[in-house]
C-alpha cells in the first residue's frame, strides 16, 4: 500500500502537464504558472541537496586548513568539465524523451532511454580511462603548489573512477524528469546528501582529501542505483518493457549529437576557461586558491535553483513543442524565466549579508573568509543576469536549440571574461577576476534572453 501511495503521489506533476497539454484552449496565465512552479519546487530542492552535499565536502576538508581546499579546488574545475560532459549527453537524449512523452509516443520514449543506457555506459567509460591517464600530471599542468598536488591527484583519481556512476545517475534523473517527474529525483538527491554525509564522516577522518572523493563517489553509487530502478522499472511512461521489441535507430543518435554536441562543446570550451582562469589565479598564492574554490561552492547556492527551474523548463517546453503547443511553449519559457530571475535575485541578496557568516562555517583561516566574501560580495550583483542565461538555455534546449545559446556562452567568457581576468588580476588580484566574472554574466544574461525572444517569433 505505501508504495502505491508514493507512485501516485510521484506521478501528480506528470498528470498535471499531461491535463494542460491537452486543453485545447490556452491555459490562464496563473495555471501556467502554477505548472512551471510545482514542477521547479522539485528540482530546486533537488540541485540544493547537490550544493548541501559541496558545502558538506567543502566544510570537512576545510577543516583539515587552507591546503586541503586548495587541494580540491584546483582540480574542481576539471571534475565539471566532465560532469558537464555528461550532462550533455543526458540532455540530448532527455529532450527527445520529453518530446515524445509530450506528443503521446510514450514507447518512443522507452526506445530512447534504451539507447541512452547504451550511450551512457560507452561513453562514461571513455571518459573514465581519460581521467584516470591525466589524474597524475593534472595538478602540475595546473600550476599547483607541490605541497597540495599529491592531495589534488588522488581526488581526481578516485572522482574519474567514479564517472560511470555520476553519468547514469545524470541520465536516470534527467529522464525522470523529462517525463515530468521531478519528485523522485528530488528525493533521491537529498537522501544522496545525507548519504554523503556519513560517509565523508568515515572517509575523511583516515584519509584526508582522497576520502571527500570516496565518500561523494559512494553516495552517488547508491542514489544512481534507485535513479535506474525508478525509470526503468517504476516509471509509468518509461519503465522497460521486455516484449517491446528494441533496433538500433541511427535517428536517436543523430538527434542525440545534434543536442547535445553543442552543449559538450560549450562545456569545454566553458571549463577550459575555467581551467585557464584557474592558471591566472595559481600564482596569487595558495589563500587566493583556497579563497576562490570556498567562494565559488557558497555561490552555488545561489545559482542551483536556476537550473532547478532551466531543468523544468526543458521538460515544459520540450513537452510543450512535442504537444505541438508553440504558443504555451513560449509562454512556460517566459514564466520559468521570470521565476528564476527572483529567485535568484532573491538569493543573492540574502548570501550578500550570511556569506562571512558561511565562509567561518567551511574554513577556520581568517585570511581565507575575509577574501572570499570580498570577491562573492562582487559577483553578487550579476545574479538576477545570470539566472537569465541559466534558464532561457534550458528553455531553449526544451525546443532543440542548442548551437546558438553555446555560441552565445562561449563569446561572452573567452571574449569578455577571461579578456578582463588578464587585464585585472595584476591590479587587482583575485578581486579583478571576480569582478570580470560579474561583468561577464550580465552580458550573458543580455544576450541568452535576446536569443530567447528571437527564437520565439
Amino acid at each position: 500500500m505505501g508504495n502505491k501511495m508514493k507512485i501516485k503521489k510521484n506521478n501528480k506533476s506528470e498528470k498535471l502537464l499531461a491535463a494542460m497539454l491537452a486543453q485545447e484552449n490556452e491555459p490562464s496565465r496563473i495555471q501556467q504558472l502554477s505548472v512551471v512552479w510545482q514542477l521547479s519546487v522539485p528540482a530546486i530542492l533537488a540541485q540544493l541537496t547537490s550544493i548541501m552535499m559541496q558545502y558538506i565536502d567543502t566544510a570537512m576538508v576545510g577543516s583539515l586548513g587552507a591546503g586541503a581546499s586548495a587541494a580540491i579546488g584546483v582540480v574542481s574545475t576539471s571534475t565539471w568539465l566532465l560532469n558537464g560532459l555528461c550532462s550533455a549527453v543526458s540532455t540530448g537524449f532527455s529532450v527527445q524523451a520529453a518530446q515524445k512523452i509530450g506528443a503521446g509516443q510514450e514507447r518512443a520514449a522507452r526506445q530512447i532511454l534504451k539507447h541512452a543506457l547504451a550511450a551512457a555506459f560507452a561513453f562514461s567509460g571513455i571518459l573514465m580511462a581519460a581521467g584516470i591517464g591525466i589524474s597524475r600530471p593534472l595538478p602540475v599542468w595546473l600550476g599547483a603548489a607541490q605541497e597540495i598536488q599529491e592531495d589534488a591527484s588522488s581526488y581526481f583519481l578516485i572522482y574519474a573512477c567514479s564517472l560511470p556512476a555520476f553519468q547514469l545517475n545524470s541520465l536516470a534523473g534527467s529522464m525522470l524528469q523529462c517525463s515530468g517527474n521531478m519528485r523522485t529525483p528530488a528525493i533521491l538527491d537529498a537522501a544522496m546528501c545525507g548519504l554523503d554525509v556519513l560517509f565523508n564522516l568515515l572517509f575523511i577522518q583516515f584519509l584526508g582529501v582522497p576520502g571527500a572523493a570516496l565518500g561523494t563517489a559512494l553516495a552517488t553509487l547508491v542514489i544512481c542505483i534507485v535513479k535506474l530502478w525508478a525509470a526503468c522499472l517504476r516509471s509509468d511512461s518509461l519503465r522497460i518493457n521486455r516484449k517491446e521489441r528494441c533496433t538500433f535507430d541511427w535517428s536517436i543518435f543523430s538527434c542525440m549529437v545534434k543536442i547535445g554536441l553543442p552543449m559538450g562543446f560549450e562545456h569545454i570550451a566553458i571549463c577550459g576557461a575555467m581551467i585557464l582562469s584557474t592558471r591566472i589565479i595559481a600564482p596569487l598564492g595558495t589563500v587566493a586558491m583556497a579563497a576562490n574554490s570556498i567562494a565559488v561552492t557558497a555561490e552555488s547556492i545561489c545559482y542551483m535553483p536556476g537550473y532547478g527551474i532551466a531543468a523544468a523548463a526543458t521538460t515544459l517546453v520540450g513537452q510543450g513543442v512535442g504537444a505541438g503547443r508553440k504558443k504555451l511553449a513560449n509562454s512556460f519559457s517566459n514564466l520559468s524565466t521570470l521565476l528564476g530571475c527572483l529567485i535568484m535575485s532573491l538569493a543573492g541578496i540574502i548570501m550578500y549579508f550570511l556569506c562571512p557568516a558561511i565562509f567561518q562555517m567551511l574554513t577556520p583561516d581568517p585570511q581565507v573568509q575575509h577574501l572570499a566574501a570580498n570577491v562573492l560580495r562582487i559577483e553578487l550583483f550579476a545574479e538576477p543576469f545570470y539566472a537569465a542565461s541559466i534558464v532561457a538555455s534550458g528553455a531553449l534546449r526544451g525546443a532543440g536549440d542548442s548551437l546558438v545559446p553555446c555560441l552565445l556562452n562561449l563569446a561572452s567568457i573567452w571574449g569578455v571574461r577571461l579578456t578582463l581576468s588578464i587585464l585585472l588580476v595584476n591590479e587587482w588580484g583575485l578581486p579583478g577576476v571576480w569582478f570580470a566574472m560579474c561583468v561577464e554574466l550580465c552580458v550573458r544574461g543580455l544576450l541568452l534572453v535576446w536569443r530567447q525572444q528571437r527564437f520565439q517569433r
